[in-house]
């Protein structure tokens, strides 16, 4: 029984396995803390996983104590890692869950409720339901066996029905001292739930069942499941009954069950060999023959095999007739071949035939050394891809760049970069041939992904805004998009480029698909730590931008709720009240036609309209302070440790029509990157003040620099050049931001050159002339960046500069 008194345990303990789950681990151990029911411990177990998990959970055991983190050396496996929470519990009952399913709210208060009612179970059954990317969630179909109606708790032989359940762990409460007295762990190997499920449910004395969704069992598009992948490692199945046979033979007194285990172990041989795919070529007749073996041996006395086909297999088992039933599953695959081909046809009635041409040209070899690039739906050569291209010309000169650009734009393509225009012949000729495809969205649908073709998704920015899957709960923004297009498009990544952590999580959880996080950091942001003093000067005199003049860029993003470009602030009067020491350079979302009152405002001089320059990373070098709403510029522009100010005036619209994946304005270290307004007012007295670069801004820039630029460092592309194109490590490591050292501020850059005079350092000044190399620096006057540093690579200046926009939109429309 559960004990009591000053020295008890919690009421629960719940053990979370963990590997290589980042895109999802937040949402099961938010699900799990966030319970009104707060008695528990929660032991999550990180299985040596690669891709970062044991930090995430690191972070929620420094904030809540109920969260112990144990960090296996290797890796063990599912079943190992949960004996490793196991051995750690101190809990009246034992949970079990899945670091990529979550608990439902008032979960724990529900199971302790009946635990309590019915006086304290060896073991409470609990229901579940499969959650899906679309959204859709469905319950157990097998939840009609936990009606509640009865005796409060029961010995399994009066409901053997529940054996039926899914073969699961953790829609189950253990009771701890039960598990202990008879010596209950995990084996290891695959189908571990097996032998524990069958032998603390024949072992149990009393069971009790709850009648109510507990958890949400996610249902991974791709990835995740490992007993869906091909491996030999199905032959566990043989050691796990085994197992439970083993324990029928150490417990007479449960001999009754044979006839029950003997059921469960012919019914999970055929499902392996039913399943395609599971076994690898050659090894079905193996398993078929091992499973023959063991149904002579287990064979119980005056056994009746089932009804239909099923009982056919069991016979075919028997008399190890493995041809027969080779047989019977070719006659299956023939009706199912029949069936797709139908329905195949239909497809192809409602749609255009692929040009025949195109066909012919997937049918050749591949080019070994050819990459075709685009950006910004086919807009001109830009941002990320544009980084990597003229980083993979440096290291890897063999392979040809190609971009593809819209028939409009082919005459504006810098000289010497190669080009076709989309849906002409050569495009169709290249994107069928080409070993890289890279784009910072997607390819059209009807680009074939191809057999050894390699598809860099680089991206476009970090999320602020929801994306992906998590569209479909904000209409506004999905705008009728197609969500399995969506992701029948991401599919086609092989790899997917993010600039730090929170993205990559996002990325994983959003686009459930089967590509390989490249943790780089983004290309197009190399060129803030290469760039130098005169080429700061350079970009703002091309602007128009007097020395001396503080230059603040303005950058909102789009409004999904909105139809066109509606301006958010009344530009003249902030041009008149920051006065003439300063200049606003205003650019809008690309989304958006020219706005002919800025020309106008321009015109009278009261800004400078950028919305038309090529290059937004100049922009950011020539700009003294950024102001932005939601835009992901925010995140680039971090990198320069120079004033972010966020206008924020439509925030509550914002996060209801489009949703968001941090609060913004918390205004934690971390969330907010400086000075928050919302409204006019509060924007101007931000710069009268000198609150937009005072100290609390500058700490506030550091934490936000810090979390989301953790791997910019002026060599992002080489990394991703050496991964995708040359096959090698994403070397060199990222440098600690305190060995980095940013292009130099302008007006530092200004005065390094005679145009201006500092003046005297004071305490928070961004003005001040720092020496680099300093943590959170902007770079003495006339530093050269890192151009010259040992292991640099390309040249300085803004040469091979990316981007058009900050946004952070995959996908806009479907």
């Amino acid at each position: 029984m559960p004990e009591t008194g000053p020295d008890a345990g919690p009421r629960f303990s719940i053990i979370v396995p963990v590997f290589r789950v980042r895109g999802f681990l937040r949402a099961c151990m938010d699900s799990v803390l966030g319970q009104d029911f707060a008695d528990f411990e929660l032991l999550a177990v990180d299985d040596c996983s690669p891709d970062g998990s044991g930090a995430i959970l690191d972070e929620y055991a420094a904030r809540d104590d109920r969260v112990q983190v144990l960090h296996l050396p290797e890796n063990a496996g599912l079943g190992p890692a949960r004996n490793a929470g196991l051995a750690r519990a101190r809990g009246d009952y034992l949970l079990f869950l899945d670091s990529d399913d979550t608990l439902v709210p008032g979960a724990l208060g529900a199971l302790a409720e009946r635990l309590a009612a019915t006086a304290h179970p060896e073991i409470l059954i609990f229901d579940y339901a499969r959650t899906y990317w679309d959204g859709t969630t469905r319950r157990n179909t097998l939840s009609a066996l936990l009606d509640e109606s009865g005796a409060p708790s029961f010995p399994l032989t009066e409901r053997p029905e529940l054996l039926d359940l899914l073969q699961i762990v953790w829609n189950k409460a253990y009771r701890r001292d039960f598990v202990e007295e008879h010596g209950f762990t995990f084996p290891p190997g695959y189908y571990e739930d097996a032998p524990w499920t069958f032998c603390t449910l024949i072992t149990a004395p009393r069971i009790a069942v709850l009648d109510r969704v507990c958890l949400h069992y996610r249902q991974r598009r791709q990835g995740g499941n490992i007993l869906r992948t091909t491996s030999r490692k199905h032959f566990d199945v043989f050691d796990q009954y085994a197992r439970v046979f083993d324990h029928l033979d150490a417990h007479p007194e449960l001999a009754h069950w044979r006839v029950h285990m003997f059921r469960k172990m012919v019914d999970h041989y055929l499902t392996v060999l039913d399943k395609p795919g599971r076994l690898p070529r050659g090894a079905t007749a193996e398993f078929f023959h091992r499973a023959a073996r063991d149904y002579r041996r287990r064979l119980p006395a005056g056994f009746v095999r089932p009804s239909g086909v099923a009982g056919g297999k069991y016979a075919l088992l028997a008399k190890d007739a493995y041809p027969a039933l080779a047989g019977l599953k070719v006659a299956g695959k023939v009706r199912r071949t029949v069936r797709k081909h139908a329905g195949k046809r239909v497809r192809q009635a409602k749609r255009k035939a692929m040009d025949l041409r195109y066909q012919a040209l997937l049918r050749q070899p591949l080019d070994e050394n050819l990459a075709v690039y685009s950006a910004y739906w086919n807009r001109l050569p830009s941002c990320n891809p544009l980084a990597v291209y003229e980083k993979a010309r440096e290291l890897a000169p063999d392979v040809h760049g190609v971009w593809v650009v819209k028939k409009q734009l082919a005459g504006t393509v810098p000289a010497g970069i190669d080009h076709v225009v989309l849906n002409s012949p050569r495009y169709w000729e290249v994107v069928a041939r080409a070993k890289y495809l890279v784009n910072n969205v997607n390819f059209a649908d009807n680009v074939v992904k191809r057999e050894g073709q390699i598809h860099l998704q680089t991206h476009h920015g970090t999320p602020l805004k929801s994306m992906g899957t998590d569209q479909k709960r904000y209409p506004a923004a999905a705008k009728g998009m197609s969500f399995r297009k969506l992701l029948a498009r991401a599919d086609r990544w092989d790899f997917s480029l993010s600039a730090n952590r929170h993205t990559t999580e996002q990325w994983e959880r959003v686009y459930p698909c089967d590509f390989a996080s490249l943790d780089a950091g983004y290309p197009r942001n190399d060129v803030y730590y290469r760039a130098t003093a005169q080429d700061v000067l350079d970009i703002r005199e091309r602007l128009g931008i007097a020395p001396g003049r503080t230059a603040v860029l303005y950058a909102p993003t789009m409004r999904d709720y909105q139809v066109g470009y509606v301006p958010r602030l009344d530009l003249e009067r902030i041009s008149r009240a920051l006065g003439e020491n300063f200049v606003l350079l205003v650019r809008t979302h690309y989304f958006y036609d020219r706005d002919p009152a800025l020309q106008k405002l321009q015109e009278r001089g009261a800004l400078i309209d950028v919305s038309g320059h090529p290059v937004v990373e100049e922009l950011c070098l020539a700009a003294d302070a950024l102001v932005t709403d939601y835009s992901s510029i925010m995140f680039d522009y971090a990198n320069l440790d120079r004033p972010i100010i966020n206008y924020a005036d439509d925030w509550d619209t914002y996060v209801r029509s489009r949703g968001v994946t941090f609060d913004l304005l918390s205004g934690l270290p971390g969330d907010t990157p400086g000075v928050l307004a919302t409204t006019e007012d509060e924007l101007i007295d931000a710069f009268r003040t000198g609150r937009w670069d005072d100290g609390q801004a500058t700490a506030l820039r550091a934490a936000f620099r810090a979390r989301f630029c953790p791997w910019d460092d002026g060599h992002a592309a080489e990394r991703v050049v050496r991964r995708v194109f040359l096959g090698q490590a994403a070397t060199p490591e990222p440098l600690p931001q305190e060995h980095r050292t940013v292009a130099p501020t302008p007006r530092a850059a200004a005065a390094a050159a005679g145009l201006v005079t500092l003046p005297a350092p004071r305490s928070g000044a961004h003005d001040d002339v720092r020496m680099p190399g300093t943590s959170g620096t902007s770079g003495a006057p006339g530093t050269p960046g890192t151009s010259g540093a040992p292991g640099a690579s390309g040249t300085s200046g803004t040469s091979g500069t990316s981007g058009t926009s900050g946004a952070s939109d995959v996908e806009m429309a479907g």
